[in-house]
């Protein structure tokens, strides 16, 4: 395909939702051809581009994103929505359309699964299709459709056997979403969804991953909305109890702390583990200060609680050391989907502003842990926020408060349970009598505050309505 110019590519990029540079000056400062997937008589060239873009502001640097367009003679009603625009070749005009919008180009990538069945690998020149040996064998026949709603990434469905998720910002490396994912899946975990395959490329000597094939859940909930909805069920008449009112959650929580705890068990088991001594807590309570000092820059709401906080990080420093693994890193309800089947945890990408390296290091399981009970402070307060909105007398308000602390805290103290009780220590049955030892009560609360804060920057910088909800966390932490 004939180059680019750069300015189609920056009107085009600003209209998509997984651009992160919407807001901020930048330019298209290099396009680079990855691989092209050619056509037949019904499916489209298509090419897959990698473009840098380089930032003009105060943080400055640069980002690249993988761009696939397909390109046609002739205009394509059918998909108008994604057209990126004109470019002439060869003597004549093309039309570039988002590949990942159009069906006939986004059938190429799926041949490509096809053709990986037998030896695990498909490709040719810089691209290849990888097949993990326990994935099914695929119909060329099965048609395409985007999924709406994803921020960072693209994501398709193949009817209802696979989703495809295609990263858009892209670097060198190897990818932890596919690398986790594939072990969780040859060591037969239930509690994700199968990995049937990747693609990756060959950019500059160095492999880069550029989409991921998995098993599509057809009975999945959103795990946040399933919690969204239980709450609402309980406010909708708060003068009943929890157990009335058919909104407990506590049942789903205990079986979420199970499912953690068996994808924390195979990744010990399949990814390097050890004990550090204590100069990791001391590490980890220096990084979690500085956290918070930087924090406070930004958040003077956080001021009150500083000095317990502060606290609670040197009972970190003076633990004897720390029993680190691979871990999910980014684990909150939204990376959870309820099926008919029991839990599933997906998208082990980790923290997306931190380089594959970073992401991959070790860390202590119970970071994922502080990021679930962080999601069940979340959920009412999201709901009571929506509620609040639409005004009620102030004792109603208090009761439903009232509701919606007992709603997390039982949800809190059925997962801990679980997940303690699974882990091997003793319990009796749904968890009674698991308890947290005290170096791991120590660092969970720690690891809990750790995340209220950088929730509190997010909030002050993106939702400032919403920032009393970690702000009522750090209350029970470090409250003035």
């Amino acid at each position: 395909m004939t180059a680019i110019d750069h300015a189609l590519l920056e009107g085009y990029l600003v209209r998509t939702r997984w651009f992160g540079g919407k807001g901020r000056p930048f330019q298209v400062t290099d396009v680079h051809t990855i691989a092209e997937l050619l056509g037949s008589a019904r499916r489209p060239d298509t090419a897959l581009y990698l473009v840098t873009v380089a930032y003009s502001d105060e943080e400055g640097g640069t980002e690249q994103y993988q761009v696939p367009l397909s390109s046609y003679d002739e205009i394509e009603e059918r998909i108008g929505h994604a057209y990126v625009g004109p470019i002439e070749t060869d003597g004549h005009v093309r039309h570039l359309y988002d590949a990942v919008h159009d069906r006939e180009a986004m059938a190429l990538w799926l041949d490509g699964f096809v053709a990986a069945e037998g030896d695990g690998v498909a490709g040719s020149g810089s691209i290849r299709f990888r097949r993990v040996s326990a994935g099914p064998a695929l119909d060329p026949a099965l048609r395409s459709s985007p999924l709406t709603g994803e921020q960072s990434n693209s994501s398709l469905r193949f009817d209802d056997t696979a989703i495809m998720k295609l990263f858009r910002k892209v670097s060198p490396g190897i990818n932890p979403d596919i690398e986790i994912h594939a072990e969780l899946t040859r060591a037969g975990s239930e509690h994700i969804a199968e990995l049937y395959g990747w693609v990756e490329a060959d950019v500059d000597g160095q492999v880069m991953h550029l989409a991921m094939l998995q098993e599509f859940l057809r009975t999945a909930a959103d795990g946040f909305e399933l919690a969204t909805g239980s709450v609402r069920t309980l406010l909708a008449d708060p003068e009943q109890s929890i157990d009335e009112s058919g909104g407990d959650f506590a049942g789903e929580a205990a079986r979420l702390g199970e499912a953690l705890a068996e994808v924390h068990g195979v990744l010990r088991e399949r990814f390097p583990a050890e004990h550090r001594g204590p100069e990791s807590t001391a590490e980890l309570a220096r990084s979690m200060s500085d956290r918070l000092d930087r924090a406070r820059r930004t958040v003077p709401e956080l001021e009150p609680y500083a000095a317990r906080l502060q606290a609670a990080y040197d009972a970190v420093a003076a633990l004897d050391g720390l029993d680190i693994q691979r871990v999910h890193g980014d684990l909150h309800l939204g990376q959870t989907l309820r099926t008919s089947h029991g839990w599933r945890i997906v998208d082990f990408e980790g923290e997306p502003g931190r380089p594959f390296d970073e992401r991959a290091l070790p860390d202590s399981p119970w970071r994922d842990v502080a990021g679930m009970l962080r999601s069940f402070d979340y959920a009412p307060g999201v709901v009571e926020m929506s509620l609040a909105s639409h005004g009620s007398e102030d004792d109603e308000q208090a009761l439903r408060a009232e509701r919606a602390q007992e709603w997390s805290e039982r949800a809190r103290s059925r997962l801990l349970r679980s997940y303690v009780a699974a882990l091997g220590q003793t319990a009796g049955a749904d968890g009674e009598g698991a308890e947290l030892t005290a170096e791991q009560h120590t660092l969970l609360q720690a690891y809990v505050a750790d995340k209220a804060v950088y929730e509190a920057v997010y909030e002050k910088r993106n939702r400032p309505s919403w920032i009393g909800i970690p702000l009522a966390t750090l209350e029970r932490i470090g409250g003035a």
